[in-house]
């Protein structure tokens, strides 16, 4: 057996020990995972090089998208989808695949109520789907893994797939039939109808086996939503309106992105070496794509999009120091819009492709101050997020008021059905370790569930180590984790949530927006492509 797969057994045995001890905790009635004094979600990758000093960076601003073209009030825009190297570590390049060829690639803004159609064309040297991560759309704008688009000249045959490509990978144990394949050559457009209020998305790769590493190379953006109570709200606007994308990485000496593919090109066998299957974490946090990055602020406050775009890192987001006075956080939306009232928080657990809109009010903090955003679940390196310097006093007229937005608390005798989901390592027939759904690998032709337009259930989720559950299409709220409270910081609609350890989550998802299918999955990216996804089918 190889030295991998001896470290991989090792590091199984440390994370299910880690995750029996949370079990315990949830049954103690102690707060889950939080009350652990560490947790871990995936296996460290650490760079070869020597890493940068942190805070020498300023914060990037990823570039906003502008319509190529306005027809019949509907905005088109195009992003292209390429091959750019880009100076990540001061001094180096690194080779990125890039939505307009930038890590991150560029954000869309839309308004609700506003469709706009998105035209994106695949230079890169494979196939792509990109997914908009809490969007409602229809099924074929939804980004689904195997509705593929196919650069120029790439050959793309179903017929190999089950032998040297998908489904090979993990002992054969993923299927997708023949009819599910759909491919557009080049380019294809992605139709978003924003009938959804305010709130902070994101856009990223989904083709079927190889989101992970993809997304890692850099096929990830931003997509915020805006509408009117929204910005009659006056919360920090313009400058004072950031949206972070957080996320981690590991480098080669050269700067060149480290990821441990079983082949590199992604364009044969997929996944990650064994080492690796509970998920990659790099040793380099980025935000907005640039290592441990410095933001000047005024004495003000400012209006901060957290996204946690990593394949794998959770994070515990605190301020150091806090402030004088009141809370660090105050949080005023959550994945899919804005909360009925303000939250204040003094951490902020974030699990992969969650989402949190804060408010931090620097004018709590004396003029030349610096404030550290730090992640209490890293060490050494990965406890450091970003750094703040408060660099002048400056007028701010934004507030933040005690009542946010509508927001309808479901009830649970709404719910029409009750199902229950596992997500789950088991093993197929020939001991091939796999992540699935209640014990099944993904099935294209398959369903788990067929939830009727316009009606609520009740989903239980379980889980045997950290798994961030995510919807498409259908926004859920959380009402109860292991049959206590939901947790302060699972308020509002939202789309992923963090199901911990040995935890049972239950959530009550509304179906609503078009019918047909769509999937749910583990967003830990190396457990998506590894099995862990279903579909169902609203009808």
């Amino acid at each position: 057996m190889s030295a991998g797969r001896s470290r991989s057994e090792l590091s199984r045995r440390r994370l299910l020990g880690v995750a029996g001890a949370a079990g315990v905790a949830a049954a103690a009635g102690v707060a889950g995972c939080g009350s652990m004094t560490r947790e871990v979600s995936g296996e460290l990758l650490s760079s070869g090089g020597r890493l940068p000093e942190p805070f020498r960076v300023p914060l990037p601003a990823p570039r906003t998208a502008v319509p190529v073209r306005t027809t019949g009030g509907v905005d088109h825009y195009e992003l292209v989808q390429r091959v750019a190297d880009m100076e990540i570590l001061p001094g180096r390049k690194t080779r990125v695949w890039g939505y307009d060829g930038s890590f991150p690639g560029t954000t869309l803004v839309g308004r609700s109520g506003r469709q706009i159609v998105v035209r994106v064309r695949n230079e890169l040297p494979v196939p792509t789907s990109t997914h908009l991560h809490g969007g409602i759309q229809a099924p074929e704008s939804d980004g689904y893994p195997t509705d593929l688009v196919v650069p120029k000249g790439y050959r793309h045959d179903p017929a190999t797939h089950g032998k040297g490509g998908h489904g090979a990978g993990h002992g054969g144990a993923m299927q997708v039939a023949p009819a599910d394949w759909k491919l557009s050559q080049g380019a294809k457009d992605y139709t978003y109808p924003l009938d959804q209020p305010a709130a902070t998305l994101w856009y990223h790769d989904h083709r079927m086996d190889f989101s992970a590493p993809q997304v890692w190379r850099g096929l990830a953006g931003m997509f915020l939503v805006r509408d009117d109570e929204e910005e009659a709200l006056h919360l920090p606007a313009a400058e004072r309106d950031i949206p972070l994308m957080i996320c981690d990485r590991a480098f080669e000496e050269d700067g060149a992105l480290r990821y441990p593919s079983v082949d590199p090109s992604l364009t044969g066998v997929p996944g990650v070496e064994d080492a690796y299957m509970e998920g990659v974490m790099g040793d380099v946090v980025l935000v907005n794509g640039a290592p441990w990055p410095e933001l000047e602020v005024d004495a003000a406050r400012y209006r901060f999009r957290l996204l946690n775009a990593s394949n794998a890192r959770r994070y515990r987001l605190a301020l150091e120091p806090g402030p004088r006075e009141g809370a660090p956080f105050v949080q005023v939306g959550s994945d899919a819009g804005l909360l009925a009232a303000p939250r204040s928080h003094k951490e902020l657990p974030i699990a992969p492709a969650e989402r949190f809109d804060v408010v931090v009010d620097f004018s709590a903090y004396p003029v030349g101050s610096t404030v550290t955003l730090v992640n209490t679940l890293g060490e050494d390196g990965t406890r450091r997020v970003m750094r703040f310097r408060v660099t002048r006093r400056a007028k701010d007229d934004s507030r933040v008021p005690a009542r946010l937005a509508d927001v309808e608390p479901l009830r649970a005798a709404s719910a029409v059905a009750e199902r229950q989901f596992n997500f789950r390592q088991t093993s197929t027939s020939d001991g091939t370790k796999v992540w699935t759904v209640n014990g099944k690998p993904f099935r294209s032709a398959e369903f788990a569930a067929r939830p009727r337009l316009g009606t609520v259930e009740r989903w239980r989720f379980t889980s045997d180590f950290h798994h961030p559950v995510h919807l498409h299409l259908a926004h859920f709220q959380v009402v109860a984790r292991s049959g206590r409270a939901a947790l302060d910081t699972d308020a509002g609609w939202k789309d992923t949530v963090d199901v911990r350890p040995f935890e049972v989550v239950d959530v009550l998802a509304r179906f609503s927006g078009h019918r047909g299918r769509y999937m749910f999955h583990c967003h830990n990216l190396e457990h998506e492509d590894m099995a862990m996804m279903a579909n169902f089918q609203v009808v």
